[in-house]
């Protein structure tokens, strides 16, 4: 039911300006900066870690049980909700791994290799507590941009740049900045709402998914003190920005992104929607989101159902992560792959002027696995070596301990295949070494690395 407009002025406002706050306002907190977004996944995490945890195995449980049943019977209509859960042979495969791997992590059942190179660590206690965590809380909060007009406000004032740059509408400016100062996993939750909604195409929702699922500002100031590098910081932030922004501008326009279609989750074609008059941009953005206040559902209504549909989406997804992540890291960590493919890019890096090629060569490609790794892999290396992977880990995106199975798992109907992952991958890579070691070099030569 419509609201008269000035309680639609008012809840257009309020809700715009908390969840503006909630996501994207940094103070500083315990001698650092962050937001309330990152403030309240901490707080639940190291307050009440043990419920977390068991929480989190719970939803593991769940989506493998909803999975199985999806599959083993026919679903009525006021059941709907759980054809979500149906997947194929593979994915089921990958829940069900996820649900015996997070009781061996849960109950502390895992071997000593496995614990003195932190995979428990990395993969439930950071990985899966926070997704858990991290998806039905921003789901709630998100839902106030969708649902009372700041998804329109903003797609409005942004068109003009997101659809020339990017080929995406404006209100894509949403899915990038929540992945930019709180989560991905966010970000994903909104474009897999949008796109169920009709208002992205598959080709919106495969150039977000793969270029703006970006990791948090925060993240990046980790990996920096990681690399004794904090005194940079701003200069990586700068460059892990204009990198992202340059790749994405030119992923677009070639294959494999190019080649997803223009069409909606039903298959109809995807046409603009951008209404074009007169009138002045911020006038435009400001009814368009009023309009959207007038017609949104009540706080108590809309809440509670995005937060059951952020719990249904962690339970679909974690036993993927889980299982996939672990895989990951294990390869990474106990084999010699990525030191023997990164051999064949010594003799590149040694070209470019990369200083420890030899080192820098397998971090480079390391990042698909996990993108903490290449840190750690370098922490000893020369300074200009440190800040090359430092760009470098953050900016190549695609890594298979979490994101692309989210990706492959929330966008199976699309579909996006783990070979154009792994091609993006190595595009993105392909672009950014001559860009950085080219950056590297003038920084060195300011002085600014010695």
């Amino acid at each position: 039911m419509a609201v008269s407009k000035p309680r639609a002025r008012y809840r257009f406002l309020a809700t715009f300006v908390f969840g503006w706050a909630f996501f994207l306002v940094p103070f500083p907190f315990h001698g650092r900066y962050t937001v309330a977004f990152d403030l309240c996944v901490s707080l639940i995490r190291k307050s009440l870690p043990a419920v977390a945890e068991l929480y989190t195995l719970l939803l593991v449980l769940a989506g493998a049980a909803l999975t199985l049943l999806a599959r083993g019977i026919s679903v009525k209509q006021e059941w709907n909700w759980i054809n979500d859960f149906r997947s194929k042979d593979s994915i089921t495969a990958l829940r069900l791994a996820g649900v015996l791997l997070a009781f061996a992590f849960w109950l502390d059942w895992i071997p000593g290799t496995w614990q003195a190179a932190r995979i428990d660590g990395l993969i439930w206690s950071t990985l899966a507590v926070s997704v858990a965590v991290i998806i039905p809380l921003g789901a709630m909060v998100v839902q106030l941009f969708v649902a009372y007009g700041g998804m329109e406000f903003l797609g409005t004032l942004t068109e003009p740049i997101m659809r020339p740059l990017f080929k995406l509408p404006g209100r894509a400016a949403l899915d990038a900045l929540t992945s930019w100062v709180g989560s991905y996993s966010v970000g994903l939750y909104i474009t897999r709402s949008l796109y169920r909604q009709g208002r992205y195409s598959k080709q919106h929702v495969a150039i977000l998914a793969t270029c703006f699922s970006t990791v948090s500002m925060g993240f990046v100031g980790v990996v920096a003190g990681t690399l004794n590098l904090l005194h940079l910081f701003p200069l990586i932030l700068l460059s892990y920005f204009v990198g992202v922004v340059l790749l994405a501008a030119i992923l677009v326009r070639i294959p494999p992104l190019s080649r997803y279609p223009q069409e909606r989750v039903d298959g109809r074609p995807f046409t603009g929607e951008v209404e074009r008059d007169h009138r002045g941009l911020w006038r435009r953005a400001w009814e368009a989101g009023i309009r959207q206040a007038q017609t949104g559902p009540p706080l108590y209504l809309s809440v509670p159902k995005a937060f059951v549909d952020g719990l249904a989406l962690a339970a679909s997804i974690l036993g993927t992560i889980v299982a996939v992540g672990t895989m990951a890291l294990l390869l990474a960590k106990f084999t010699l792959v990525f030191d023997w493919l990164g051999r064949p890019l010594q003799p590149v890096l040694s070209w470019l002027g990369v200083p420890a090629a030899a080192q820098v060569a397998p971090a480079v490609l390391v990042e698909i696995t996990e993108m903490y790794i290449p840190a750690l892999l370098v922490v000893d290396a020369p300074a200009g070596a440190r800040f090359f992977i430092a760009v470098m880990s953050v900016s190549q995106l695609i890594f298979f301990s979490s994101l692309a199975p989210m990706i492959i798992d929330m966008f199976r109907d699309i579909p996006i295949r783990v070979r154009d992952l792994v091609m993006l991958f190595l595009l993105r890579t392909a672009i950014l070494l001559p860009l950085l070691a080219l950056l590297m070099h003038g920084l060195i030569t300011l002085g600014m690395i010695s």
